[in-house]
Protein backbone atom coordinates (compact mmCIF):
# COMPACT_ATOMS: atom_id res chain seq x y z
CA UNK A 1 0.00 0.00 0.00
CA UNK A 2 1.56 3.43 -0.55
CA UNK A 3 -0.85 4.75 2.75
CA UNK A 4 -3.55 3.70 4.49
CA UNK A 5 -5.31 7.47 3.08
CA UNK A 6 -5.42 8.91 0.23
CA UNK A 7 -7.21 12.11 0.40
CA UNK A 8 -7.69 13.93 -3.13
CA UNK A 9 -7.27 17.68 -3.02
CA UNK A 10 -5.67 20.09 -0.10
CA UNK A 11 -8.96 22.33 -0.06
CA UNK A 12 -10.69 23.36 2.88
CA UNK A 13 -12.43 19.41 2.99
CA UNK A 14 -8.93 17.64 2.81
CA UNK A 15 -6.68 20.09 4.40
CA UNK A 16 -9.20 19.55 7.61
CA UNK A 17 -9.53 16.12 7.50
CA UNK A 18 -6.00 15.71 7.02
CA UNK A 19 -5.24 17.63 10.22
CA UNK A 20 -8.05 15.57 12.21
CA UNK A 21 -6.64 12.24 10.81
CA UNK A 22 -3.37 13.10 11.08
CA UNK A 23 -2.63 12.04 15.08
CA UNK A 24 -3.92 8.61 14.72
CA UNK A 25 -0.57 7.72 13.18
CA UNK A 26 -1.91 6.21 10.01
CA UNK A 27 -0.19 6.93 6.52
CA UNK A 28 -2.30 10.04 4.96
CA UNK A 29 -1.31 11.14 1.44
CA UNK A 30 -2.61 14.06 0.18
CA UNK A 31 -2.73 14.24 -3.78
CA UNK A 32 -2.40 18.12 -5.07
CA UNK A 33 -3.33 19.30 -8.97
CA UNK A 34 -1.61 22.93 -8.41
CA UNK A 35 1.49 23.72 -6.33
CA UNK A 36 2.17 25.89 -3.28
CA UNK A 37 1.77 29.41 -4.35
CA UNK A 38 4.97 31.37 -4.00
CA UNK A 39 4.92 35.26 -3.38
CA UNK A 40 5.51 37.45 -6.91
CA UNK A 41 5.23 40.97 -7.48
CA UNK A 42 1.82 40.29 -8.85
CA UNK A 43 0.41 38.94 -4.93
CA UNK A 44 -1.24 42.75 -4.79
CA UNK A 45 -1.36 43.92 -8.06
CA UNK A 46 -4.99 44.88 -8.92
CA UNK A 47 -4.39 45.15 -12.48
CA UNK A 48 -3.01 41.92 -13.18
CA UNK A 49 -5.43 39.98 -11.07
CA UNK A 50 -8.58 41.56 -12.00
CA UNK A 51 -7.87 42.48 -15.60
CA UNK A 52 -5.23 40.35 -16.55
CA UNK A 53 -6.72 36.87 -14.71
CA UNK A 54 -2.88 35.95 -14.01
CA UNK A 55 -3.83 33.50 -10.91
CA UNK A 56 -6.45 31.89 -13.10
CA UNK A 57 -6.05 29.06 -14.64
CA UNK A 58 -5.64 28.16 -18.44
CA UNK A 59 -9.05 25.53 -18.07
CA UNK A 60 -12.45 25.97 -20.25
CA UNK A 61 -15.49 24.25 -19.34
CA UNK A 62 -18.69 23.97 -21.40
CA UNK A 63 -22.10 25.89 -20.62
CA UNK A 64 -25.66 24.35 -20.33
CA UNK A 65 -25.44 25.55 -24.71
CA UNK A 66 -21.85 24.03 -25.24
CA UNK A 67 -20.56 27.27 -25.01
CA UNK A 68 -16.55 27.46 -23.85
CA UNK A 69 -16.13 29.87 -20.62
CA UNK A 70 -13.08 29.91 -17.77
CA UNK A 71 -14.39 28.79 -14.83
CA UNK A 72 -12.85 30.95 -12.38
CA UNK A 73 -11.16 27.85 -9.95
CA UNK A 74 -8.37 27.59 -8.65
CA UNK A 75 -6.21 24.98 -8.39
CA UNK A 76 -2.75 25.38 -6.03
CA UNK A 77 -2.02 24.17 -2.47
CA UNK A 78 -4.83 24.96 0.13
CA UNK A 79 -7.66 25.29 -3.29
CA UNK A 80 -10.08 27.91 -3.82
CA UNK A 81 -9.36 29.33 -0.03
CA UNK A 82 -6.29 30.73 -1.03
CA UNK A 83 -8.04 33.30 -2.72
CA UNK A 84 -11.15 33.65 -0.57
CA UNK A 85 -12.40 36.37 1.83
CA UNK A 86 -12.01 34.42 4.75
CA UNK A 87 -15.30 34.90 5.83
CA UNK A 88 -16.13 31.79 8.70
CA UNK A 89 -19.49 31.78 9.03
CA UNK A 90 -21.67 29.42 10.88
CA UNK A 91 -24.96 28.24 8.49
CA UNK A 92 -27.82 29.33 10.40
CA UNK A 93 -29.59 26.58 12.79
CA UNK A 94 -32.44 26.66 10.80
CA UNK A 95 -30.65 25.91 7.32
CA UNK A 96 -30.64 22.49 7.96
CA UNK A 97 -34.45 22.41 8.29
CA UNK A 98 -36.54 22.51 5.02
CA UNK A 99 -37.23 26.24 4.52
CA UNK A 100 -39.86 27.48 1.93
CA UNK A 101 -38.18 30.15 -0.44
CA UNK A 102 -39.80 32.13 -3.29
CA UNK A 103 -37.66 29.50 -5.34
CA UNK A 104 -39.36 26.46 -4.09
CA UNK A 105 -38.35 24.64 -1.25
CA UNK A 106 -35.00 23.17 0.38
CA UNK A 107 -34.95 19.71 1.53
CA UNK A 108 -33.60 19.67 4.82
CA UNK A 109 -30.45 18.15 6.33
CA UNK A 110 -30.01 14.49 7.28
CA UNK A 111 -28.14 16.28 10.35
CA UNK A 112 -29.26 19.34 12.79
CA UNK A 113 -27.27 21.92 13.79
CA UNK A 114 -26.61 21.02 16.88
CA UNK A 115 -24.67 17.60 15.98
CA UNK A 116 -22.83 19.51 13.89
CA UNK A 117 -22.32 22.81 16.57
CA UNK A 118 -19.10 20.84 18.36
CA UNK A 119 -17.53 20.82 14.79
CA UNK A 120 -17.85 24.10 14.08
CA UNK A 121 -16.48 25.22 17.46
CA UNK A 122 -13.35 23.33 16.44
CA UNK A 123 -13.73 24.39 12.85
CA UNK A 124 -13.17 28.02 14.70
CA UNK A 125 -10.07 27.41 17.18
CA UNK A 126 -8.58 25.34 13.98
CA UNK A 127 -8.72 28.44 11.17
CA UNK A 128 -8.62 31.15 14.39
CA UNK A 129 -11.90 33.12 13.61
CA UNK A 130 -11.88 36.71 14.58
CA UNK A 131 -15.28 37.58 15.71
CA UNK A 132 -18.24 38.02 18.23
CA UNK A 133 -21.22 35.56 18.49
CA UNK A 134 -23.34 38.56 20.22
CA UNK A 135 -24.03 40.57 17.70
CA UNK A 136 -25.86 38.91 15.13
CA UNK A 137 -29.77 38.40 16.12
CA UNK A 138 -29.97 35.05 13.97
CA UNK A 139 -26.44 33.88 15.34
CA UNK A 140 -26.85 30.30 16.40
CA UNK A 141 -25.89 29.24 19.85
CA UNK A 142 -22.49 28.61 20.88
CA UNK A 143 -20.71 26.14 22.50
CA UNK A 144 -18.40 28.52 23.36
CA UNK A 145 -16.63 31.90 22.01
CA UNK A 146 -14.50 32.89 19.38
CA UNK A 147 -10.51 32.39 19.55
CA UNK A 148 -10.12 36.14 18.79
CA UNK A 149 -12.09 39.27 19.26
CA UNK A 150 -14.08 40.92 15.71
CA UNK A 151 -11.07 42.30 13.27
CA UNK A 152 -11.40 46.12 14.39
CA UNK A 153 -13.51 48.23 11.85
CA UNK A 154 -11.81 50.83 10.12
CA UNK A 155 -12.90 54.67 11.29
CA UNK A 156 -15.12 55.27 7.79
CA UNK A 157 -16.83 51.64 8.46
CA UNK A 158 -17.37 52.54 11.79
CA UNK A 159 -19.36 55.90 10.59
CA UNK A 160 -20.70 53.27 7.95
CA UNK A 161 -22.41 50.72 11.02
CA UNK A 162 -23.73 54.12 13.23
CA UNK A 163 -25.45 54.84 9.87
CA UNK A 164 -27.20 51.40 9.61
CA UNK A 165 -28.00 51.36 12.80
CA UNK A 166 -29.82 54.71 12.74
CA UNK A 167 -31.35 53.29 9.60
CA UNK A 168 -33.25 50.58 11.83
CA UNK A 169 -30.60 47.60 10.45
CA UNK A 170 -28.91 44.98 13.27
CA UNK A 171 -24.90 45.23 11.72
CA UNK A 172 -22.74 42.79 13.06
CA UNK A 173 -19.02 41.91 12.68
CA UNK A 174 -18.05 39.01 9.65
CA UNK A 175 -16.10 36.39 11.63
CA UNK A 176 -12.95 36.16 9.53
CA UNK A 177 -9.86 34.13 9.61
CA UNK A 178 -7.77 36.73 9.18
CA UNK A 179 -4.45 38.16 10.74
CA UNK A 180 -4.80 41.77 10.37
CA UNK A 181 -1.18 42.92 11.07
CA UNK A 182 0.44 40.38 8.94
CA UNK A 183 -1.53 40.62 6.19
CA UNK A 184 -1.25 44.28 5.86
CA UNK A 185 2.53 44.54 6.51
CA UNK A 186 2.71 42.73 3.21
CA UNK A 187 0.86 45.39 1.36
CA UNK A 188 -2.00 47.70 2.09
CA UNK A 189 -4.90 45.91 -0.17
CA UNK A 190 -7.96 44.03 0.86
CA UNK A 191 -7.86 40.09 1.21
CA UNK A 192 -10.77 39.55 -0.81
CA UNK A 193 -9.60 37.62 -4.20
CA UNK A 194 -6.32 38.54 -3.28
CA UNK A 195 -3.71 35.55 -2.92
CA UNK A 196 -2.42 34.39 0.47
CA UNK A 197 1.43 34.01 -0.22
CA UNK A 198 2.12 36.04 3.30
CA UNK A 199 0.08 33.60 5.76
CA UNK A 200 -1.82 36.60 6.90
CA UNK A 201 -5.33 34.71 6.15
CA UNK A 202 -6.45 31.62 8.07
CA UNK A 203 -6.61 29.57 5.07
CA UNK A 204 -6.57 25.74 4.27
CA UNK A 205 -3.05 25.40 4.00
CA UNK A 206 -2.47 27.67 6.42
CA UNK A 207 -4.32 25.79 9.22
CA UNK A 208 -5.28 22.95 8.16
CA UNK A 209 -2.53 21.42 5.95
CA UNK A 210 -0.02 22.94 8.53
CA UNK A 211 -0.95 21.19 11.23
CA UNK A 212 -1.51 18.20 9.35
CA UNK A 213 2.24 18.10 8.32
CA UNK A 214 3.49 18.69 11.23
CA UNK A 215 2.96 14.80 11.83
CA UNK A 216 5.96 12.71 10.21
CA UNK A 217 3.02 10.51 9.05
CA UNK A 218 1.23 12.54 6.85
CA UNK A 219 2.75 13.35 3.40
CA UNK A 220 1.39 15.90 0.52
CA UNK A 221 2.73 15.51 -3.17
CA UNK A 222 1.81 18.47 -5.66
CA UNK A 223 1.53 18.55 -9.19
CA UNK A 224 -0.65 14.77 -9.32
CA UNK A 225 -3.85 14.74 -11.34
CA UNK A 226 -5.91 11.91 -10.32
CA UNK A 227 -7.79 10.53 -13.82
CA UNK A 228 -10.11 8.38 -11.89
CA UNK A 229 -10.29 5.68 -9.13
CA UNK A 230 -10.60 2.21 -9.90
CA UNK A 231 -12.63 -0.64 -7.56
CA UNK A 232 -12.61 -4.21 -7.28
CA UNK A 233 -15.59 -6.65 -7.73
CA UNK A 234 -17.00 -5.86 -4.19
CA UNK A 235 -17.10 -2.74 -4.81
CA UNK A 236 -13.78 -1.45 -2.88
CA UNK A 237 -12.03 1.06 -4.20
CA UNK A 238 -8.38 -0.26 -4.64
CA UNK A 239 -6.23 2.41 -6.79
CA UNK A 240 -6.32 5.90 -7.83
CA UNK A 241 -4.89 6.50 -11.28
CA UNK A 242 -2.85 9.58 -11.90
CA UNK A 243 -2.84 11.35 -15.62
CA UNK A 244 0.67 9.99 -15.83
CA UNK A 245 -0.22 6.39 -15.54
CA UNK A 246 0.73 6.17 -11.84
CA UNK A 247 -0.70 4.12 -9.96
CA UNK A 248 -1.36 4.47 -6.04
CA UNK A 249 -3.12 2.22 -3.99
CA UNK A 250 -4.27 2.76 -0.01
CA UNK A 251 -7.35 1.66 2.46
CA UNK A 252 -9.65 4.51 2.26
CA UNK A 253 -9.48 7.23 -0.81
CA UNK A 254 -11.09 10.55 0.18
CA UNK A 255 -12.06 12.57 -2.68
CA UNK A 256 -11.88 16.54 -1.57
CA UNK A 257 -11.56 18.20 -5.46
CA UNK A 258 -14.51 20.41 -4.51
CA UNK A 259 -18.10 20.72 -5.45
CA UNK A 260 -17.23 20.54 -9.75
CA UNK A 261 -13.91 18.74 -9.83
CA UNK A 262 -15.28 15.46 -7.37
CA UNK A 263 -18.17 15.01 -9.92
CA UNK A 264 -15.89 15.00 -12.93
CA UNK A 265 -13.59 12.40 -10.77
CA UNK A 266 -16.37 10.21 -9.67
CA UNK A 267 -17.92 10.09 -13.73
CA UNK A 268 -14.77 10.00 -15.00
CA UNK A 269 -13.90 6.63 -12.81
CA UNK A 270 -17.25 4.87 -14.31
CA UNK A 271 -16.68 1.11 -15.21
CA UNK A 272 -18.21 -1.74 -15.81
CA UNK A 273 -19.92 -2.74 -12.76
CA UNK A 274 -20.46 1.32 -12.18
CA UNK A 275 -21.09 1.97 -15.61
CA UNK A 276 -22.86 5.56 -14.85
CA UNK A 277 -19.45 6.50 -12.46
CA UNK A 278 -18.58 5.71 -8.91
CA UNK A 279 -20.93 6.59 -5.62
CA UNK A 280 -23.70 6.69 -8.62
CA UNK A 281 -26.29 4.13 -8.12
CA UNK A 282 -28.35 6.93 -7.34
CA UNK A 283 -27.96 8.75 -10.51
CA UNK A 284 -26.90 12.10 -8.29
CA UNK A 285 -23.79 12.74 -8.69
CA UNK A 286 -23.22 15.58 -10.63
CA UNK A 287 -26.84 16.59 -9.77
CA UNK A 288 -27.87 19.88 -7.49
CA UNK A 289 -25.13 21.99 -8.72
CA UNK A 290 -25.77 25.26 -6.57
CA UNK A 291 -23.77 28.39 -6.72
CA UNK A 292 -25.19 31.49 -4.58
CA UNK A 293 -26.79 34.15 -5.91
CA UNK A 294 -24.64 37.23 -5.85
CA UNK A 295 -24.63 41.05 -6.97
CA UNK A 296 -21.95 43.86 -6.01
CA UNK A 297 -23.84 46.80 -4.51
CA UNK A 298 -22.37 50.33 -4.30
CA UNK A 299 -23.29 53.02 -2.31
CA UNK A 300 -21.68 56.13 -2.24
CA UNK A 301 -22.63 59.98 -1.51
CA UNK A 302 -20.89 62.37 -4.41
CA UNK A 303 -19.21 64.59 -1.07
CA UNK A 304 -17.80 61.68 1.10
CA UNK A 305 -14.53 59.46 0.75
CA UNK A 306 -14.61 55.77 2.09
CA UNK A 307 -10.54 55.70 3.38
CA UNK A 308 -11.06 52.27 4.05
CA UNK A 309 -8.04 49.77 2.97
CA UNK A 310 -9.79 46.66 3.66
CA UNK A 311 -13.92 47.16 4.26
CA UNK A 312 -14.52 43.94 5.10
CA UNK A 313 -15.67 43.99 8.68
CA UNK A 314 -19.81 44.15 8.44
CA UNK A 315 -22.78 41.95 7.43
CA UNK A 316 -26.30 42.36 7.55
CA UNK A 317 -28.84 38.79 8.46
CA UNK A 318 -32.15 41.36 8.66
CA UNK A 319 -33.28 39.61 5.45
CA UNK A 320 -31.89 36.08 6.15
CA UNK A 321 -35.27 34.34 7.37
CA UNK A 322 -38.73 34.94 6.38
CA UNK A 323 -41.13 37.21 7.95
CA UNK A 324 -44.93 37.54 7.52
CA UNK A 325 -44.50 39.94 4.58
CA UNK A 326 -42.09 38.10 2.69
CA UNK A 327 -39.91 35.35 2.40
CA UNK A 328 -36.01 34.47 3.00
CA UNK A 329 -33.94 36.91 1.20
CA UNK A 330 -30.59 36.42 2.23
CA UNK A 331 -26.82 37.85 3.33
CA UNK A 332 -25.39 41.12 3.03
CA UNK A 333 -21.51 41.58 3.73
CA UNK A 334 -18.75 44.12 2.75
CA UNK A 335 -16.84 43.16 -0.17
CA UNK A 336 -13.11 43.93 0.00
CA UNK A 337 -12.99 47.68 -0.66
CA UNK A 338 -12.97 47.65 -4.55
CA UNK A 339 -10.72 50.27 -5.79
CA UNK A 340 -10.21 52.44 -9.07
CA UNK A 341 -7.62 49.49 -10.87
CA UNK A 342 -10.41 46.63 -9.67
CA UNK A 343 -13.36 48.81 -11.34
CA UNK A 344 -12.08 49.98 -14.57
CA UNK A 345 -10.55 46.21 -14.97
CA UNK A 346 -13.63 44.69 -13.86
CA UNK A 347 -16.21 47.32 -16.05
CA UNK A 348 -16.56 49.35 -19.14
CA UNK A 349 -16.21 52.34 -17.27
CA UNK A 350 -13.59 54.85 -18.08
CA UNK A 351 -10.38 54.99 -15.94
CA UNK A 352 -11.53 58.63 -14.75
CA UNK A 353 -14.86 57.48 -13.72
CA UNK A 354 -13.88 54.18 -11.98
CA UNK A 355 -11.39 55.82 -9.81
CA UNK A 356 -13.90 58.51 -8.36
CA UNK A 357 -16.61 55.89 -8.22
CA UNK A 358 -14.37 53.57 -5.76
CA UNK A 359 -13.19 56.61 -4.09
CA UNK A 360 -17.04 56.98 -2.61
CA UNK A 361 -17.99 53.54 -2.67
CA UNK A 362 -18.76 51.62 0.29
CA UNK A 363 -18.64 47.97 -1.71
CA UNK A 364 -21.69 45.78 -0.42
CA UNK A 365 -21.96 41.60 -1.30
CA UNK A 366 -25.61 40.19 -1.36
CA UNK A 367 -26.00 36.49 -0.90
CA UNK A 368 -28.84 34.79 -1.59
CA UNK A 369 -29.62 31.08 -1.32
CA UNK A 370 -29.46 28.61 -4.88
CA UNK A 371 -32.04 26.07 -4.70
CA UNK A 372 -31.02 22.57 -5.44
CA UNK A 373 -32.52 21.23 -8.86
CA UNK A 374 -31.14 18.08 -10.21
CA UNK A 375 -31.32 19.21 -13.26
CA UNK A 376 -28.55 21.46 -12.39
CA UNK A 377 -25.39 19.90 -12.98
CA UNK A 378 -21.92 18.92 -14.03
CA UNK A 379 -21.88 16.16 -16.84
CA UNK A 380 -18.52 15.36 -18.86
CA UNK A 381 -18.54 15.45 -23.13
CA UNK A 382 -16.28 14.07 -24.27
CA UNK A 383 -13.98 14.11 -21.61
CA UNK A 384 -14.46 17.73 -20.89
CA UNK A 385 -16.66 19.30 -18.05
CA UNK A 386 -20.00 20.56 -19.11
CA UNK A 387 -21.63 22.14 -16.10
CA UNK A 388 -25.04 23.25 -16.56
CA UNK A 389 -26.32 26.04 -14.00
CA UNK A 390 -30.01 26.31 -13.77
CA UNK A 391 -30.17 29.22 -11.77
CA UNK A 392 -32.87 29.39 -8.81
CA UNK A 393 -34.87 31.51 -6.63
CA UNK A 394 -33.66 34.71 -8.41
CA UNK A 395 -36.42 36.48 -7.64
CA UNK A 396 -35.87 36.40 -4.19
CA UNK A 397 -32.74 37.72 -4.57
CA UNK A 398 -32.88 40.75 -6.99
CA UNK A 399 -35.84 41.33 -3.86
CA UNK A 400 -33.00 41.28 -1.61
CA UNK A 401 -31.10 43.69 -3.75
CA UNK A 402 -34.26 45.91 -4.21
CA UNK A 403 -34.65 46.55 -0.36
CA UNK A 404 -30.72 46.80 0.13
CA UNK A 405 -30.82 49.58 -2.26
CA UNK A 406 -33.83 51.29 -0.09
CA UNK A 407 -32.16 51.00 3.14
CA UNK A 408 -29.07 51.99 1.49
CA UNK A 409 -30.76 55.09 0.30
CA UNK A 410 -32.08 55.69 4.16
CA UNK A 411 -28.75 55.46 5.69
CA UNK A 412 -27.26 58.83 3.80
CA UNK A 413 -26.01 57.68 0.20
CA UNK A 414 -27.99 58.88 -2.67
CA UNK A 415 -26.42 57.01 -5.36
CA UNK A 416 -26.55 52.50 -4.98
CA UNK A 417 -25.36 51.02 -8.61
CA UNK A 418 -25.43 47.21 -8.55
CA UNK A 419 -24.22 44.39 -11.03
CA UNK A 420 -24.70 40.76 -10.69
CA UNK A 421 -22.50 38.55 -10.68
CA UNK A 422 -22.10 36.51 -13.68
CA UNK A 423 -22.01 32.48 -14.74
CA UNK A 424 -18.13 32.27 -14.40
CA UNK A 425 -17.69 33.52 -10.63
CA UNK A 426 -17.60 30.48 -8.84
CA UNK A 427 -19.34 32.23 -5.93
CA UNK A 428 -19.41 28.52 -3.75
CA UNK A 429 -19.99 26.17 -5.60
CA UNK A 430 -21.67 23.22 -3.95
CA UNK A 431 -23.70 20.20 -4.40
CA UNK A 432 -22.92 17.57 -6.51
CA UNK A 433 -22.70 14.78 -4.15
CA UNK A 434 -25.18 15.53 -1.59
CA UNK A 435 -25.18 14.06 1.84
CA UNK A 436 -28.86 12.21 2.60
CA UNK A 437 -29.87 9.00 4.49
CA UNK A 438 -31.78 7.82 1.43
CA UNK A 439 -28.88 6.02 -1.10
CA UNK A 440 -31.42 6.15 -3.58
CA UNK A 441 -31.89 10.01 -3.52
CA UNK A 442 -28.38 11.13 -2.16
CA UNK A 443 -25.00 10.13 -2.74
CA UNK A 444 -22.79 9.94 0.53
CA UNK A 445 -24.47 9.97 4.32
CA UNK A 446 -24.34 12.04 7.10
CA UNK A 447 -20.88 10.75 7.78
CA UNK A 448 -19.72 11.65 4.13
CA UNK A 449 -19.85 8.28 3.32
CA UNK A 450 -20.78 7.16 0.07
CA UNK A 451 -23.61 4.88 0.06
CA UNK A 452 -22.09 2.53 -2.77
CA UNK A 453 -18.13 2.43 -1.60
CA UNK A 454 -17.81 1.74 2.25
CA UNK A 455 -14.12 2.92 2.05
CA UNK A 456 -14.88 5.92 -0.13
CA UNK A 457 -15.67 9.64 1.60
CA UNK A 458 -16.37 12.59 -0.34
CA UNK A 459 -15.14 15.65 2.10
CA UNK A 460 -15.84 18.71 0.26
CA UNK A 461 -18.62 21.40 -1.03
CA UNK A 462 -20.23 18.79 -3.13
CA UNK A 463 -21.83 16.98 -0.34
CA UNK A 464 -23.71 19.96 0.88
CA UNK A 465 -27.55 19.59 0.52
CA UNK A 466 -28.39 22.96 0.56
CA UNK A 467 -26.37 26.29 -0.59
CA UNK A 468 -27.63 28.15 2.49
CA UNK A 469 -26.84 32.22 2.38
CA UNK A 470 -23.57 32.38 3.76
CA UNK A 471 -19.91 31.54 3.29
CA UNK A 472 -19.29 27.73 3.44
CA UNK A 473 -16.07 27.22 4.07
CA UNK A 474 -16.28 26.71 7.96
CA UNK A 475 -19.57 24.75 7.27
CA UNK A 476 -16.99 22.34 5.55
CA UNK A 477 -14.54 22.35 7.62
CA UNK A 478 -16.72 21.41 10.66
CA UNK A 479 -18.23 18.53 8.48
CA UNK A 480 -14.20 17.36 7.64
CA UNK A 481 -13.33 17.17 11.35
CA UNK A 482 -16.68 15.55 12.23
CA UNK A 483 -15.82 12.84 9.43
CA UNK A 484 -12.12 12.39 10.44
CA UNK A 485 -13.50 11.55 13.82
CA UNK A 486 -15.80 9.08 12.38
CA UNK A 487 -12.78 7.77 10.73
CA UNK A 488 -11.03 7.45 13.65
CA UNK A 489 -13.62 5.60 16.06
CA UNK A 490 -15.02 3.45 13.67
CA UNK A 491 -12.57 2.61 10.88
CA UNK A 492 -9.28 2.70 12.37
CA UNK A 493 -10.35 1.47 15.58
CA UNK A 494 -11.95 -1.61 13.57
Amino acid sequence: MDADVIIIGSGMGGATLAAALAPTGRRILILEKGEHLRASPADRDAGLIFGDGVFRPEEEWLDGHDRSFNPGNYYNVGGNSKFYGAALIRYRAADFDKVAHAGGSTPGWPIDYDELEPDYQSAEEMYQVRGRATDDPTEPAHSGSYPHPPVPDEPDMAALRERLQRAGLRPSHIPLGVDLDRWLAAGQTTWDAYPNTCGGKMDAETCGLSAALEHENVSLRTGCSVERLVTNKQGKVTVAVLTNGERLTASWFVVSAGAVQTAALLLRSANDDCPTGLANRSDQVGRNFMNHNCSAVLALHPLRKNRSVYQKTLMLNDFYAATNQRPPLGNVQMLGKITGPILAATTPLPHVLAHWIAARSFDFYAMSEDLPNPDSRVTLQNGQIKLDWQRSNWEAHQQLVATLKRVLKRAGFPVVLSRPFDRRTPSHQCGTARMGDDPARSVVDSQCRSHDHRNLFIVDASVLPTSAAVNPALTIAALALRTGRHISQTEFAA
